[in-house]
């Protein structure tokens, strides 16, 4: 099942692993949650996934209509296909949603991406991280405090297997692709831009934001843009914006102020080739987001992370993500520029090969 940008990710190679198996047959359905074509049909091409057998078309909503709409047409999947097990990946409202209406037709539910916990329940994701490892059979996790906070949680040992990190195995697959795509984005202003040598030279930061904490609240956006937009001044910024936060910075009425700076890049989503690109070439990156944080610590590229918390604790633990306040975001930056950025390393098992690791287990089942 795949839902969402970083559900792209990690369904493709596990995708990928399973062509041809001989005794498993994978049938991949797409709830259609991320609809445009930037967020979902460009990950599918870029990331080789084959069509999906099945779309439920479900398309932007609330949280409850959506996850209703998925519900309902997921159904009418698991009694047309009849699978033996139902695989859920990540932490959106597809992975509930789909958990819940297998779990109540007794089909085995498989998570991938079990365990992991911010604590803090105004995440919608939380929520859906909950929802799903209350009610699965199998748990595949991608570092040992998922595996704690599952065995807390009541989970029976032999049902927890850490296997790594799947979005992992796409950046190692794709990394070097990455650096010979095409690097023309194109500008909320209406400007195209060609992102070249020069450019990667010179360094910039790479920024990602959506999370309601940070975005939905017009004081604590304001503060931000002026952060932002300071920060462009020392070194160049590029933000592939987030149509929820593009909507939100223009009913600010920051909208305008934004484009009045040369060096903060505001553009279209874009692609998975692309984006990787301007991660690996960054002297940094600034998110609210949860798979940067993993991203950037396997190519060790100093991560800023804006949130009072976050659910992958390994990053910091072992990675080079940094988990800091609205206020602390210059003076991390600088110390960035300075040369005193955090360094890290990859945890257990992120090493490319997460997908083989899964396909063994399934094998046994």
């Amino acid at each position: 099942m795949a839902g969402a940008r970083p559900n792209f990710m990690k369904i493709a190679p596990l995708m990928h692993a399973l062509e041809s198996h001989k005794n498993i047959e994978p049938i991949l359905v797409h709830t259609g949650q991320h609809y445009d074509e930037k967020m979902s049909d460009l990950f599918f091409k870029q990331l080789n996934i084959p069509e999906p057998h099945v779309n439920l078309e479900v398309g932007s909503a609330s949280h409850a209509v959506q996850t209703a709409r998925i519900m309902e047409r997921f159904e009418k999947v698991c009694l047309e296909q009849k699978p033996d097990m139902v695989l859920v990946v990540g932490d959106v409202n597809s992975t509930a949603a789909c958990t819940l209406v297998a779990s109540k037709m007794y089909i085995k539910t498989c998570h991938y991406e079990a365990g992991l916990r911010s604590r803090d329940r105004n995440m919608p994701e939380e929520i859906n991280r909950l929802v799903t490892d209350a009610i699965s059979d199998l748990f595949l996790t991608t570092s040992i405090d998922a595996d704690e906070n599952l065995i807390k949680e009541g989970v029976s040992p032999e049902k927890i297997k850490m296997v790594g990190n799947l979005m992992i195995d796409s950046l190692v697959r794709n990394l070097e692709k990455s650096q010979s795509v095409s690097m023309e984005l194109q500008t909320l202003s209406g400007d195209s831009i060609t992102l070249g040598k020069d450019f990667f030279k010179s360094k910039y930061g790479i920024m990602t934001f959506h999370r309601p904490s940070n975005v939905d609240d017009f004081k604590v956006l304001e503060k931000l843009v002026k952060i932002w937009t300071d920060i462009s001044e020392k070194i160049p910024l590029v933000f592939p914006i987030h149509p929820r936060t593009l909507k939100n910075v223009k009913n600010a009425g920051l909208y305008d102020n934004i484009l009045r700076y040369k060096n903060f890049f505001l553009t279209e989503p874009i692609g998975y080739l692309q984006f990787i690109n301007l991660v690996s070439n960054s002297a940094f990156a600034l998110t609210d987001s949860g798979g940067i944080q993993e991203e950037t610590t396997f190519m060790n590229v100093p991560c800023l992370t804006i949130r009072p918390n976050t659910e992958r604790p390994v990053t910091i633990w072992e990675g080079s993500n940094k988990l800091i306040k609205v206020n602390e975001i210059s003076s991390e930056v600088d110390l960035i520029l300075a040369g005193k950025a955090k360094v890290g390393k990859s945890p257990k098992y992120w090493d490319g090969k997460t997908a083989e690791r899964i396909v063994k287990i399934l094998e046994t089942l």
